[in-house]
């Protein structure tokens, strides 16, 4: 067996990071507000500043006591720390507003609330449980769009030469049609384009509701393992060394 990883916890601490990462998620959101005045920009730009440092001390003392070291840093959530950090110390040596879309990596914090919920933890397991699954949904998924916008071209470009110009055109009706979206800008007006548009929506709907029965079926089996490691006593993450063996 794998030996365990050990990522250190910090105790209380750990309320006072969740608390600053929701200000932070807040001081993001109020950045976009129109009208600010110079101060409040100011205050929001040294609450960006005190954020990043204690994310920064928060990631060194992680990596510091973690054992090993190296597998934190590369790591889910070492990464996410990371990341969470990084746009505030590149834009001291790149000017970001030739690299704006690097400041929008800033709204990857929220994932760092998910290292202190078991049911994050618990649906991360069971992602991984049903990932060849998710995997060929996902592939299978791809070819019925494709096949989609092919047959609604076929069916409709002709008769509505502006709308379905192309395949691209195709394929985003396909997309909108498939996950039962159904904007209105674009849809059949030719008998076989309407027929084929109903089979399309039939098949939509199992597209929709397949990948949550796999994603609810692996994270009954995840609460199965996770009580299954309370009774034996297993103390720590009990899921450790199953994602590292899988």
């Amino acid at each position: 067996m794998a030996k365990q990883s050990e990522e250190l916890h910090l105790g209380r601490w750990e309320l006072f990071i969740q608390a600053v990462i929701l200000l932070s998620l807040a001081d993001f959101a109020l950045e976009t507000l129109p009208n600010l005045s110079p101060t409040q920009r100011r205050l929001l730009e040294w609450f960006e500043v005190f954020s990043v440092a204690v994310f920064t001390v928060e990631y060194v003392v992680r990596a510091v006591g973690s054992r090993p070291v190296v597998k934190y840093l590369l790591s889910f959530y070492g990464i996410v720390d990371l990341v969470a950090i990084l746009p505030f110390y590149l834009g001291l040596v790149v000017d970001l507003r030739a690299l704006r879309a690097l400041r929008f990596l800033r709204l990857l914090r929220i994932l760092k609330l998910t290292r202190y919920s078991k049911a994050w933890r618990r649906f991360h397991r069971a992602l991984i449980i049903s990932r060849e699954e998710l995997i060929l949904f996902a592939a299978t998924a791809l070819i019925l769009i494709y096949l989609a916008a092919v047959g609604i071209y076929y069916f409709e470009h002709e008769a509505q030469p502006e709308v379905f110009a192309s395949m691209f055109d195709g394929l985003w009706w396909a997309v909108a049609t498939l996950t039962t979206v159904g904007y209105g800008d674009s849809y059949p007006i030719t008998a076989g384009g309407r027929f084929f548009t109903f089979v399309i929506l039939v098949i939509g709907l199992g597209i929709v509701a397949l990948p949550s029965g796999i994603v609810a079926s692996a994270l009954s089996k995840a609460r199965a393992e996770e009580d299954e490691a309370a009774r034996c006593g297993k103390t720590g993450d009990p899921w450790a060394d199953e994602t590292d063996a899988d």
